[in-house]
């Protein structure tokens, strides 16, 4: 992950290992409660640590900031990102607005996010879900917010085709609890949560997690908060010219996915495959090409 797209969390993260016992004790701290934990004044972020004054001072500084409001001041830029509105989107991006054709900005913008995106993945992540995804014997779940519920449920029509015992929730989070019930350890729950996260999908991951199932989360760069009951995260760029956020990445993801749990189950998905397409000729759902 370049400069331009780390979080204060990638930067304590990334730097970890090199503070002194004091100073990861802060690190910690901030990280329990990211980003609200470092709001405070330096002395309330210490008071909270239980370290001194001059630990947050040093730490700060040794993460690459000029100080204590350099840092707040990074925070504070990423809690107005993450909970920014279509109007404000489309106010900043229509300031900044070269002269070029939508198309072309539209493109410059995706491309980007791609490749960012990539950069930033690990290969073993991604060959991790895949093979997770792939083991029929695990429950199956899918779960999606206002606007990444679509892509929930694309996800799930496809899966639902390649393996069984899948389960795409209800968008009425009252239902949650009924599904959270049925997941047994070692099921799978999948999660859509970009900006403006939603706090139903924090609670919904904890409790799927005290069952022992295990999460996989696609968000964003700066990450939903159910992120942390995560074994899996996927942090997509999503930022467009637009006043909404972009899927375009998140679905190139997902449809990689996809092929790769495919591939890797082709014999059972295949007669998976000829099954449903004989009960489609049944209901006549297709019409055919005389």
């Amino acid at each position: 992950m370049n400069n331009a797209s780390k979080t204060v969390s990638d930067v304590i993260n990334a730097r970890f290992d090199t503070l002194t016992r004091a100073e990861k004790q802060l690190a910690k701290s901030l990280l329990d409660n990211y980003p609200v934990s470092g709001l405070g004044s330096i002395t309330t972020v210490a008071e909270n640590a239980r370290v001194s004054t001059p630990t947050v001072a040093r730490m700060v500084q040794k993460l690459g900031y000029k100080g204590y409001p350099d840092f707040q001041a990074h925070l504070h830029q990423e809690v107005e990102a993450t909970i920014s509105n279509p109007l404000t989107k489309h106010d900043r991006w229509a300031s900044n607005a070269p002269g070029t054709h939508i198309l072309n900005r539209f493109a410059d913008a995706i491309m980007g996010n791609l490749r960012q995106t990539l950069s930033d993945i690990d290969v073993a992540t991604f060959d991790g879900v895949a093979a997770l995804l792939s083991e029929r014997k695990r429950g199956l779940y899918f779960v999606g917010g206002r606007i990444t519920g679509a892509l929930a449920e694309y996800f799930f029509t496809h899966m639902q085709v390649i393996r069984p015992n899948t389960t795409l929730l209800s968008s009425n989070s009252s239902a949650w609890p009924q599904y959270v019930l049925n997941m047994n350890p070692g099921d799978l729950l999948v999660i859509f949560d970009i900006r403006r996260y939603e706090q139903e999908m924090v609670n919904l991951a904890a409790a799927a997690r005290r069952r022992g199932a295990e999460i996989i989360v696609f968000t964003d760069q700066w990450a939903t908060p159910a992120a942390k009951h995560a074994k899996y995260t996927f942090r997509v760029q999503i930022e467009a010219p637009s006043a909404w956020d972009s899927s375009v990445v998140t679905l190139f993801i997902v449809e990689a996915l996809i092929e790769a749990v495919q591939s890797s189950t082709w014999d059972e998905t295949s007669e998976r495959m000829k099954t449903l397409e004989g009960l489609f000729e049944q209901t006549k759902l297709f019409r055919k090409l005389s």
